[in-house]
């Protein structure tokens, strides 16, 4: 019998490999701007022409001499690493040598590039397998152009597989969006067909840049979050290392934007967004109970972290990583998230309006025959919040026996009672849910077994009494002094996890909007309520509070207006 295992031919293999890496027109782009940014690009444009399958990517980065460029596109070279060893130690986006060269055996590639400080470029066209075809002297100015065209010639059942232009053209846009998050001080320009497609501008941090990518929200409408933190003590190199890590958290403050899908929970590390279910679930969870039903955050993390904690060689697109000590990095997330979350005056930016506060502001000059435009409407986001401690809320009012009318040094706050003392007895029962024995018991009536077992499910004692009649014999501590204990059993009953619970009781137990209230009372729930992880909604996702800034209150009220000019003196 003969053999039929053989060999591949170098050209398949070639093919192969050059698959894996380049895809679609927004893996070239891709693997093209993260080499502009190895070579410390801080302008890039991106020219695409889907229909001619053509991308041409210019930068003003660091620039090849001769010798690169003669072996860039050869297999597997590159300047990023050399030995097994550096795996280890990648800091930088592109090290596999493996692009230009799938470029070459998938379309037309010629590269332009020009070091700084010389005086000429070159000009270099491959062919096939990386092998320079034609040299020629370029006047071009410092930086780099790589042009790519007839991508996927030859395999044109690519080109069918693929998208239609308008999703190619997506994806090509999420990927520069994505990039420029984790590189936000860098210029892009985007073309399309010789037309300008969009332009992303530079930013000094994620936070500011944020605005440019979702629409109808503001940069105040974000909190940022640097940290600082250690090297897992059990890693191997903890102890070698004398660099701590720095998590960067930007989060959409749950009161003021989240979306219907969980499209921007996006995760980077050390300068490339990754795919990393286990941090994803873990900001997920941070946010639960903080946001609507149905509602997912806005937030972007980006872990800068030492090499040696990352193993990048997983897959061709270096999107899917093994990171060292998983649950060490989630544990840091949670806490970042709890600390972005938190009010204090170290951490919150308060805009002079946020959208509530301008609606309610026009609806208030409207009513008075006011017709005002402000000649400067730009708002100021950089006035700090007054809360430096738990009594620098002072209760002065209830409105309604409803609202909690709040000063502090820079306004005029409203505070709903109920939810905030439900965001106040939710927390209390997160970290304490004690059940406590009851005589007599409460009977509760015509019972279905699955009420029975949700009952049981989260701690209760219930236990059958007679003929449709069960007997449950402890309860939550919070709801002894209740009236209507049995009515708040029964909403337990009618299912829900033991969160679900704990949020049904907080709900039933936290002070009813129409309750008066003293101010020694009113000011005992503010100060309890400053101390909660999450204070800006309630367990269910409503805002607690509404901000009136000084700012705002002197321009409703006109008080930059002089007199006597106003009077026509």
């Amino acid at each position: 019998m003969t053999s039929t295992i053989h060999a591949l031919p170098t050209e398949v293999v070639y093919l192969i490999t050059a698959g894996e890496v380049i895809d679609s027109l927004a893996s070239v782009v891709r693997e093209l701007v993260e080499n502009s940014l190895d070579a410390g690009a801080t302008r890039i444009v991106v020219s695409l022409w889907p229909q001619q399958w053509r991308v041409r990517v210019a930068d003003n980065g660091c620039g090849m001499n001769l010798d690169d460029l003669q072996k860039a596109a050869a297999t597997h070279s590159t300047s990023k690493i050399y030995t097994c060893a550096d795996l280890w130690k990648i800091s930088s986006l592109g090290f596999r040598g493996e692009a230009l060269h799938s470029l070459t055996n998938l379309s037309n590639l010629e590269i332009l590039s020009r070091p700084a400080g010389e005086n000429w470029g070159w000009r270099v066209v491959y062919s096939d397998g990386g092998k320079v075809e034609q040299v020629e002297v370029a006047a071009i100015a410092p930086g780099t152009v790589v042009n790519v065209s007839n991508l996927f010639a030859n395999c044109i059942a690519r080109r069918q597989g693929l998208p239609v232009v308008a999703q190619q053209m997506k994806a090509v846009q999420t990927t520069i969006q994505q990039i420029a998050l984790c590189h936000p001080q860098v210029t892009w320009q985007v073309q399309q067909n010789d037309r300008d497609w969009f332009t992303i501008y530079p930013a000094s941090t994620s936070k500011k840049l944020l605005p440019q990518f979702i629409q109808q929200v503001k940069e105040a409408d974000f909190q940022e979050v640097k940290l600082a933190i250690p090297h897992p003590s059990n890693s191997e190199n903890s102890a070698l290392s004398t660099q701590n890590s720095e998590l960067t958290l930007v989060v959409g403050l749950p009161d003021r934007c989240h979306r219907h899908r969980p499209d921007w929970v996006r995760v980077a590390i050390n300068g490339r967004m990754v795919k990393s279910a286990e941090l994803e679930q873990t900001i997920l969870a941070a946010f639960h109970r903080t946001l609507p039903r149905d509602r997912y955050p806005v937030c972007f993390l980006h872990l800068d972290i030492s090499p040696d904690q990352i193993n990048w060689n997983r897959n061709p697109a270096k999107t899917e990583i093994y990171l060292n000590e998983i649950g060490y990095w989630q544990e840091q997330v949670t806490q970042g998230i709890e600390q972005a979350l938190r009010l204090s005056s170290a951490n919150i930016k308060e805009a002079v309006h946020i959208t509530r506060v301008s609606k309610l502001l026009k609806a208030a000059e409207a009513k008075g025959g006011y017709n005002f435009n402000p000649k400067n409407p730009k708002e100021d986001n950089n006035q700090q919040s007054a809360l430096n401690n738990p009594y620098s809320l002072k209760a002065v009012a209830q409105v309604s026996n409803t609202y909690i009318v709040v000063e502090h040094s820079e306004g005029v706050w409203l505070v709903e009672q109920h939810i905030a003392h439900e965001r106040v007895l939710y927390e209390q029962l997160c970290d304490n849910w004690q059940m406590i024995p009851i005589e007599p018991a409460i009977i509760l009536y015509q019972l279905t077994p699955k009420q029975v077992a949700q009952l049981q499910r989260i701690g209760l004692d219930i236990e059958t009494f007679g003929e449709q009649l069960w007997a449950v014999r402890n309860i939550p501590a919070m709801l002894q002094q209740r009236e209507d204990c049995a009515d708040a059993i029964l909403e337990l009953s009618l299912g829900g996890d033991l969160q679900a619970a704990q949020v049904a009781v907080a709900c039933r137990s936290a002070i009813r909007n129409g309750t008066p209230m003293s101010l020694p009372e009113m000011q005992t729930l503010l100060d309890q309520w400053q101390r909660t992880r999450n204070p800006r909604t309630c367990p269910h996702g409503r805002p607690i509070y509404l901000s009136l800034e000084e700012s705002a209150l002197a321009r409703f009220f006109r008080r930059n207006w002089v007199i006597g000019k106003s009077h026509g003196i």
